[in-house]
């Protein structure tokens, strides 16, 4: 193909010591010509999407093997990772006084999803047990404010509930003072918070007792039901509820998500 444009017409007329003049000027019209072309085509590309860690942090009912947190990490989307922290067992206290939370906080994150109280309640011992007025609700202050400290964003998520229904077919929960008192939390620390208790039960009331023994692992002790922790396949309804509540309460991450 023949070059054309009055770049290359200034190269075909040029001779002598002007010539030599004319063909630097064209050579410098060129080079900016074919910057401003690589410009314009790199203004026309999608901007790539900044990658992003989610952190999840609590007890055996987010952890891998009994949680929600395995199938919630299989919906993030690409350029999102997800590590799953939580450990069986654990409370707001007893996570922090074993270490895990440095940890976590180590992975550096972007975004750190919240769940404790089922091992904070009465009779789980000194070691792990919490008040949701005062001890429960300075702990997971301490996490919020951690978690900012490090320029990441916290999100609370109240527990799910466990799966004991009444007589009459309807979900009867335990975890309200401490599912309160996350609520409270983050109207007042202004961070997002997903109610998983209240839409788990949602879910169940629906679903029946009959339908939500899919969700029940066996217990190992008793070789009955286990009505607090979660099949893989039970896990999968449970996370469902996770990803909707958090596209709601946090829109940046909608797309993000499965």
């Amino acid at each position: 193909m023949t070059p054309s444009g009055p770049a290359f017409r200034f190269i075909r007329t040029a001779r002598g010591a002007g010539g030599i003049l004319l063909l630097l000027a064209a050579q410098t019209s060129i080079s900016t010509l074919m910057a401003q072309d690589l410009e314009a085509r790199d203004a026309t590309k999608p901007a790539q999407a900044k990658s992003l860690r989610i952190v999840l942090i609590g007890d055996s009912t987010v952890a891998d093997g009994s949680g929600w947190g395995p199938s919630f990490a299989k919906r993030v989307g690409p350029g999102v990772e997800c590590i799953n922290m939580a450990r069986s067992g654990r409370s707001s206290r007893s996570y922090r006084d074993e270490g895990h939370w440095r940890k976590a906080l180590d992975l550096k994150p972007d975004y750190v999803l919240i769940q404790f109280g089922h091992n904070d309640q009465p009779g789980k011992g000194p070691k792990r047990e919490t008040d949701p007025e005062t001890t429960y609700r300075q702990f997971l202050t301490r996490y919020i404010d951690e978690t900012k400290s490090v320029g990441a964003q916290p999100i609370l998520v109240t527990s799910m509930t466990r799966r004991r229904f009444s007589r009459a077919g309807k979900i009867e929960s335990d975890l309200s003072p401490y599912v309160d008192a996350v609520k409270r939390l983050g109207r007042a620390k202004s961070v997002p918070v997903i109610d998983l208790h209240a839409r788990s039960i949602e879910r169940l009331n629906t679903m029946g007792p009959k339908a939500a023994e899919v969700l029940n692992p066996k217990d190992v002790k008793t070789g009955g039901a286990d009505r607090t922790h979660l099949t893989p396949k039970g896990g999968e309804p449970m996370a469902d509820l996770v990803i909707q509540e958090l596209k709601k309460v946090e829109p940046a991450l909608a797309d993000r998500l499965d």
